[in-house]
């Protein structure tokens, strides 16, 4: 998917040129989450043939796989967030007239703002307290920084995504599947003239 189709699905193009290069950037998450799953894929595929072919298996692997599958999560969250697609319960603020949506759109925005705030806030004690102590996984010895840190840097590009684009968020225009159910309904349940 291209910069254009991007922003083609999260309803409208970034206005400002802040916008625009936070958009350009949105290459370097989706490159990051295709690189991870296609090492999650060659370890897996490793462990398999070691297991079965040479009766050796990768301990690491697992373990590794699932660390793996947290960044994934948590970098696809930013994505989600920068074209506005989370899973929200807005079926009945899609359809409340202006300047009311807006102002739901708004409580939403700093909700989401105060609890990514919070979230990183804690992340970034706990990720600091396994760096002090410097833990590792059982297995893989992985330190124990390393899959922490996804939640912290996740939510902190998140804070930012939602920053950035705080008047779309508002205005409702990064567009959803729920949005255009809304209008849907709306159209099809109005009284005639």
């Amino acid at each position: 998917m291209g910069e254009g189709d991007a922003q083609s699905a999260a309803g409208t193009a970034p206005a400002s040129p802040l916008e625009r290069a936070a958009a350009r950037l949105m290459a370097v998450p989706r490159f990051l989450v295709a690189a991870l799953i296609l090492a999650s894929i060659a370890i897996n595929f490793a462990n398999v043939v070691g297991r079965y072919v040479f009766f050796s298996p990768l301990v690491w692997a697992e373990e590794a796989m699932v660390f793996i599958m947290v960044w994934c999560v948590f970098i696809g969250a930013v994505l989600v967030t920068w074209d506005g697609r989370h899973l929200r319960m807005d079926l009945l603020a899609a359809v409340i007239p202006s300047p009311w949506r807006e102002a739901i759109n708004a409580v939403a925005a700093i909700a989401f703002l105060l609890v990514a705030g919070l979230v990183v806030t804690q992340s970034w004690q706990a990720v600091t307290l396994f760096a002090t102590l410097g833990q590792v996984s059982n297995t893989a010895e992985i330190p124990m920084v390393i899959p922490h840190a996804a939640l912290l840097i996740g939510f902190a590009l998140m804070f930012l995504c939602v920053a950035v684009r705080i008047r779309a968020y508002v205005a409702g225009t990064l567009a959803s599947e729920a949005d255009a159910v809304a209008r849907d309904f709306a159209a099809s349940h109005r009284p005639p003239r």
